[in-house]
Order: structure tokens, then C-alpha cells, then sequence
């Protein structure tokens, strides 16, 4: 058993185009050997019923001859009808065809399709036969008319219908098996380009494309898709080699100065200046770890995806702990939490969100800084803005300033100890919650706008400052 299912799997087609095709002969055979059997049998029937209706006539025709006693020695043979036997009470042939006279009574031999059968080779030949048996009461006694038709006929047509039959069905087979592989082989052929296209690919030439069919079907929708994704790949591997040189570039500087600050303080004799150039050193220690950190979890959000920590977080509590931890700032920070919001996410990452929110108020601020955050029951939303007094941001920056390692004021951003990456992780945090943040002007500088999805808003709080 387990070599003839491992045969059937080897002979077992392996394309598409095969598998279709015989698919489409098998369906096709089995519907042409169902209507040919029908066909036949109904044609059989038929030509059955019309030998035995004049088998019938005949033998009623003999009966009523030997009920008014006119039956004679020979009786005549109706076309259609092989021969004609009448038998009295005792065994005896009483009337028969001129084929049978001198011939035995004929004996029945058993029963065929629901009719008995006779031993008929008294006539000489071989082939159906329909006996029909009729009693008739005669002035002499009963008497038992066997009237044979034969189905010679029947069975020639049957023959001729049954090989025209099965040479259409296999023209027919053959033609549906011919075009079914024509037509599948022209549709599958974009496949085949695509598939061919999609392996020359290679990692450096994301830059190409699958080719697209006209037609507006499936495989038009699969290369469209394809092409939909090469073109997310390719936006990814720009991004994913821009980052890695903008994270070259700013880790070579700080490393570079930081080398030099240690070689100078090694061979400087003055140990004030020494000591000068160590703490200059672990500043730019710190802002290397720092960097490190943004990046290490740029990495994790950007492999994260929808894999987040979905937990009840009270919004308004972690906004009041966030800004109340941070201490002694550049700028106070007024707070205006007026709602009471519940969110669903992971609180280390929205507190990072605000924190990085707030670094970068701090550092453009001139005077203060203005966090609110309100709940949009109507839209489902907690709405979080962290404002500043400092300098607009031009409308054609307000996307800008979210690329990675990007800087409106380069100088100003590495004094500051700025990396260039806060506000990404800003906006990849509030998007792993199903968010956005946007920036906009407002007449008392600029804001910065989270929205997020809502999970409970409560009555009034309070204001802090």
C-alpha cells in the first residue's frame, strides 16, 4: 500500500499547468462517461420497448387466431420478429413459423433482464432475443403462443452508438486537454515572469520591479503587490543604510574627541588640566552612552512591531509622575491635567515619549513649558501636548525634525547634548500605540501633539504647575 501511494505521488504532476489540465480531462471524462452511459441505456431501452410491442402484436395476433380456431400449421413472420411457436395443455406444437416446423417445443432456460430465455439455437444463429409468452383458450383447449423478436437490430445500434460515443468523448477530452493547457500556460506565463524577476532580485537591487500585466485580475493584483512591498523594501534598506551611516558619523566624533581628550590628559603634565580634560571626557562618555541607549531601542521598537505590552496605564498619573520626577529644570513646566485618562500600552515606553517630549521643550524653550492633556471621549482619543515658548519650526521642517539624526541647528543640538534621535522615538512610540504626534505652531511658539487611543476618560482634575 505504501509503495503504490509513494508510485501515485512520483507520477503525480508537480506544475500548475499539468495539474490543471488533468484536472480539466478528468472532470470532463467523467461527465461524458455519465451522459454516454445515459445515452446508451436510453437508446437501448428504447429500441428494447419498440421490438417488444411487435413481438406483442404479433403474439396477440396469434392468440385471437387461435381463439376463433383459424390457427393454421405455418403461421407468417411479422417483420421485426425471428420466429413464432404455439404449444397446446400437453407439450405438443399445435402452429409454429416456418423456421420451427418440425422442431421441439422450446424450453425455457432461465430468466434474462426480467424475461425468461429460451435455447434458440434450433434457428442457427447467435443473438438476442425477446420472447413474448401469451395464453390463449381455444374450442380444442388452452394453449401458449411464444413469440421471438430479435435484437439484432438493438444491439448493432447499440455497438455503433457506443464507439461514436467514445470516439467523440475522447476528441472532446483531447480538446478540452489542449486548451486547457494552452490557456493555462498564457496565464500563468506573468507568473513565471514574476517569479523569475522576483529571483534575480537581490538585496542591492531592491531598485527593481516585477512586471505588471494590463489585465485588471489576480495575477495584475499579485504583481502590484509585489511591487507594493519591493518599493517597502527598498524604502527600508535606504533607511536602514542612511541610519547606519548617520549612526557612524555620530559615534565617530565624540569617539574621536574623546580619544584625544584622553591621549592629551596622559602626557599632560598640569593635573588641573588633566582633570579638565577626564571630565570632558565622561561628558562625552555619557552622551555615548545616551546614544547608545536611543539606538539599542530604536532597534527594539523597529523590531517590535504590534508585539507590545497591552496593559491598563493611568495616563494622567504617569504625565504628573513624569514631570514631577524630573527635578530642577531650565524652565518650569506648567501641568494641566483637567481629565483623569486611561490608555492601553506599555507605561515605561509612553513615559520615555514624554520624557523625550519634554528634553527637547527644555531645550528650545525661552521662558517655560506647558504639558496638557485632555481626553476626546467623542474621538476615543487622550490628546497630550507638550508646548514651548522657543522659536517656530518652518512648515517645511515640521517633517524633518522626525528623521533620524536630523538637526535644524546642528551646533545648538551638540551643545545641548541633542542626539537627533529623541523625537523619532517619540513618534515610533506613539505610533506602537496606534497613535501620531505632529508638531505646529501656535502664537506662543510651538507644540507638540500626541494623540492616542482612549481607553477611559473621568471627570474633572486638576491644574499643577
Amino acid at each position: 500500500m505504501v509503495a503504490l501511494v509513494t508510485l501515485a505521488t512520483r507520477l503525480a504532476p508537480r506544475s500548475v499547468r499539468a495539474r490543471t489540465t488533468l484536472a480539466a480531462c478528468t472532470s470532463v471524462a467523467v461527465v461524458l462517461l455519465a451522459a454516454s452511459a445515459a445515452v446508451v441505456l436510453l437508446l437501448r431501452a428504447n429500441l428494447e420497448r419498440s421490438v417488444e410491442d411487435g413481438a406483442r402484436e404479433q403474439a396477440r395476433a396469434v392468440a385471437r387466431l387461435a381463439t376463433d380456431g383459424h390457427l393454421t400449421a405455418a403461421l407468417p413472420l411479422d417483420h421485426g420478429t425471428d420466429f413464432v411457436q404455439v404449444i397446446d395443455a400437453g407439450g405438443r406444437v399445435v402452429a409454429a413459423s416456418q423456421n420451427l416446423i418440425g422442431r421441439p417445443a422450446l424450453a425455457p432456460t432461465g430468466a434474462r433482464d426480467g424475461h425468461r430465455s429460451y435455447n434458440l439455437h434450433a434457428l442457427g444463429e447467435e443473438h438476442h432475443q425477446r420472447v413474448t409468452t401469451l395464453t390463449a383458450d381455444t374450442p380444442t383447449g388452452p394453449v401458449t403462443v411464444h413469440v421471438g423478436a430479435s435484437l439484432r437490430t438493438a444491439d448493432a445500434a447499440d455497438d455503433v452508438t457506443t464507439a461514436a460515443l467514445a470516439a467523440l468523448s475522447a476528441v472532446l477530452v483531447l480538446t478540452v486537454g489542449a486548451l486547457t493547457w494552452r490557456a493555462t500556460g498564457r496565464a500563468l506565463r506573468p507568473v513565471d515572469a514574476i517569479r523569475a524577476e522576483v529571483a534575480a532580485i537581490g538585496d542591492r537591487d531592491l531598485d527593481r520591479r516585477v512586471p505588471e500585466p494590463r489585465s485588471d485580475d489576480e495575477i495584475a493584483r499579485l504583481a502590484h503587490t509585489m511591487n507594493a512591498m519591493l518599493e517597502r523594501l527598498e524604502a527600508a534598506g535606504t533607511r536602514q543604510r542612511r541610519f547606519i551611516a548617520d549612526a557612524s558619523h555620530e559615534l565617530r566624533s565624540p569617539l574621536a574627541v574623546l580619544r584625544t581628550q584622553l591621549e592629551v590628559a596622559l602626557t599632560h603634565p598640569d593635573p588641573d588640566v588633566r582633570a579638565d580634560l577626564v571630565a570632558g571626557a565622561l561628558q562625552d562618555t555619557e552622551r555615548l552612552q545616551a546614544l547608545s541607549t536611543d539606538l539599542l531601542l530604536l532597534a527594539r521598537l523597529d523590531t517590535t512591531g504590534h508585539d507590545r505590552a497591552d496593559e491598563p496605564v493611568d495616563l494622567t498619573e504617569l504625565v504628573r509622575t513624569t514631570v514631577r520626577a524630573r527635578g530642577p529644570q531650565p524652565h518650569p513646566v506648567v501641568l494641566r491635567t483637567p481629565d483623569e485618562v486611561t490608555v492601553t500600552g506599555n507605561p515605561l515606553w509612553l513615559g520615555r515619549l514624554l520624557t523625550n517630549l519634554l528634553d527637547n521643550a527644555q531645550r528650545h524653550a525661552r521662558q517655560s513649558v506647558t504639558v496638557t492633556l485632555l481626553g476626546d471621549a467623542e474621538a476615543g482619543q487622550a490628546v497630550l501636548d507638550v508646548a514651548n515658548d522657543g522659536p517656530r519650526i518652518d512648515p517645511g521642517d515640521r517633517e524633518k525634525i522626525f528623521e533620524r539624526f536630523a538637526r535644524l541647528d546642528d551646533a545648538r543640538s551638540r551643545d545641548d547634548g541633542g542626539s537627533g534621535l529623541g523625537l523619532p522615538i517619540a513618534r515610533d512610540i506613539a505610533a506602537l500605540h496606534g497613535g501620531t504626534l505632529t508638531a505646529r505652531d501656535t502664537a506662543a511658539g510651538t507644540t507638540f501633539r500626541t494623540r492616542l487611543p482612549v481607553g477611559l476618560v473621568r471627570g474633572p482634575s486638576r491644574e499643577d504647575s
